[in-house]
């Protein structure tokens, strides 16, 4: 009976194991990834704010920093999932031609003849899909 049970969890735990699979998706969805930051900048921001009540003496009176918190962090965290989202200054896409904001991707650079590494910072100016 032991070896029966044990054979029925292995084979339940097989199975559970092969058949959990994490989509992959090639194309990317910047509304959703503007949505994301957004969202979860205003988590953090309401967060910051209630973490600043602890600094009142009548955290009662001042409950609108929760608020005020939430409201700076998703136009904070909606500007960073903008930015994030747009990859180069132009793209070329389905016969049109559009315009954004370029991000910028810091990096690290090695000087093979000096040795010395250096910051160098990158963007885009013209992506296209062909």
């Amino acid at each position: 009976m032991k070896r029966v049970t044990k054979v029925f969890a292995v084979a339940i735990a097989v199975s559970m194991l092969t058949s959990i699979s994490v989509p992959c998706q090639a194309a990317e969805n910047p509304f959703v990834e503007t949505f994301q930051s957004a969202f979860y900048g205003g988590l953090a921001g309401a967060l910051v704010g209630g973490a600043l009540l602890a600094f009142t003496k009548h955290p009662g009176d001042h409950l609108d920093y929760i608020g005020y918190g939430g409201a700076g962090g998703v136009l904070v965290g909606a500007a960073y999932g903008l930015v994030k989202a747009t990859k180069s200054l132009a793209e070329y896409e389905n016969g049109k031609v559009k315009f954004a904001i370029p991000t910028v991707m810091p990096g690290l650079q090695e000087n093979p003849t000096t040795g010395h590494t250096s910051v160098v910072f990158n963007a885009q100016l013209f992506r296209g899909t062909f």
